[in-house]
């Protein structure tokens, strides 16, 4: 099962959690997953899980994280086909003329979505605030750094959630089909030969 991790607070201008990219990759792959890809320097990382419970995997990365890289941070995992479906139900795709400024906002469960949806009542022209399936999606118009739109999410998941842009979402997205793709190739020639 393919997967995109995203690991929150890491990286961050000021932050004190920091950690190499490679040392993560390390780290993923020395817990037995395979095609490892991290992406950017902020925590994301795609890789090949073999089929288990999702909760087992976060508890087995949490605890990796702490004992080997000394990092305790917030763990959310997204599935293949929840980061095609989050890049290709963006109901702002229209309006979002800025890939940087146009934010994924994932919450720790996808029950939480619902502790945003008295937000779709509010106004924040010209930001916009969407729901997903999985995200939330937020067009913060002229830029993070002092969105209402931002801001009054994060304030209604109680800054559980962790938020990554368009792009990310896009890269990762496209990395796990290209990977899907070289699978999929390989088993017809392997039951050709």
């Amino acid at each position: 099962m393919r997967y995109l991790a995203l690991l929150r607070g890491v990286n961050n201008i000021g932050a004190g959690k920091r950690v190499a990219m490679a040392d993560l990759r390390g780290l993923f792959e020395g817990l037995g997953f395979t095609d490892v890809r991290t992406l950017g320097n902020s925590g994301n990382v795609v890789f090949t899980a073999p089929p288990g419970s999702r909760a087992e995997l976060v508890s087995r990365i949490r605890e990796a994280l702490a004992s080997r890289l000394a990092l305790t941070v917030s763990l959310i995992l997204l599935s293949a086909s929840e980061v095609a479906a989050a890049v290709r139900g963006n109901p702002l795709a229209k309006v979002a003329v800025n890939p940087s400024h146009l934010l994924f906002l994932v919450p720790p469960r996808r029950s939480d979505l619902a502790r945003v949806r008295p937000l779709l009542k509010q106004r924040f022209a010209p930001e916009r605030l969407a729901l997903g399936t999985r995200v939330v999606y937020l067009w913060c118009a002229k830029g993070v750094a002092r969105s209402p739109v931002w801001a009054a999410a994060d304030r209604a998941l109680a800054r559980t959630g962790t938020v990554r842009n368009m792009a990310t979402f896009t890269k990762a997205m496209s990395i796990m089909e290209a990977n899907e793709g070289r699978r999929t190739a390989w088993r017809r020639s392997s039951t050709r030969s």
